[in-house]
């Protein structure tokens, strides 16, 4: 993060008899600042609230309760893939959590902007999703976590992320902790749909409907290449899983 000095110079010349006057004029001028800003009444800004710590634990759970889905997206936001799976989400009325990388977000405001408008919640899924993070320096660990969670939040207006998700679950306990302090549960997940390896659209509806048993919350990827696979298993598995029963929720914090 690059840092700004707040400091400014300024420089005259004088010449001549102009010496005095210009002097006289320039001190009457900043005692006048002086004196406008000790009687100022204009109300100073307050500081943004700091971040409510949460737990340090891996969330799984879902706030919808026993029969709740956590839908899951990672690695976006992109251009192509992310409006196909907000238009699926509206159709079918389901909210998500979007795990979004630092630089994708900061490349595509106006998508976080959708995201957030759309009513679904923001993850910081790091800077450039390193899935070698558990073996990096702390300080390595924190650029990442914190200079994402700057870039979404700037991204989305003021919105701050709610999770932390460690590229390829690569959460150390440093990361987790320095995360919840800032507010974001780390967040983990039972199911892999494995649609990053694009294995075909049956491969991942068969993979989801077989390892939801496990757990609620449902890995799927909306950025990283061709992800019209995972589009057409939203679009199936989206209406079929609400014909179960199931409600999509939001993971616990």
């Amino acid at each position: 993060m690059a840092r700004h000095s707040g400091g400014r110079g300024w420089y005259g010349k004088v010449v001549g008899a102009a010496l005095g006057v210009t002097l006289l004029t320039t001190g009457a001028s900043i005692w006048t600042a002086q004196a406008g800003a000790l009687g100022s009444t204009e109300p100073e800004k307050a500081a943004p609230a700091a971040p409510k710590a949460v737990s340090a634990t891996i969330a799984h759970a879902s706030e919808a309760g026993e029969r709740g889905i956590n839908l899951t997206i990672d690695d976006g936001p992109d251009p192509v893939w992310t409006p196909q799976v907000l238009d699926l989400l509206r159709e079918y009325r389901v909210k998500a959590t979007f795990c979004m990388v630092g630089t994708q977000a900061q490349a595509h405001p106006e998508l976080v902007k959708k995201v957030v408008a759309a009513g679904h919640r923001l993850c910081d899924h790091s800077v450039s999703h390193n899935t070698a993070m558990d073996k990096a320096s702390q300080e390595y660990q924190s650029k990442q976590i914190l200079d994402a969670e700057r870039m979404i939040t700037e991204a989305s207006g003021g919105v701050r992320p709610m999770y932390y998700r460690a590229p390829g679950g690569a959460f150390t306990p440093y990361s987790r902790k320095l995360a919840a302090s800032r507010g974001m549960r780390p967040l983990g997940w039972n199911v892999d749909s494995k649609d990053f390896e694009r294995p075909g659209t049956e491969a991942i509806i068969a993979t989801v409907e077989r390892e939801l048993p496990s757990g609620p919350t449902i890995l799927f990827h909306d950025a990283g290449g061709d992800r019209s696979q995972t589009v057409e298993a939203l679009r199936r598995l989206l209406p079929h899983l609400k014909e179960q029963g199931y409600t999509f929720g939001f993971p616990v914090r």
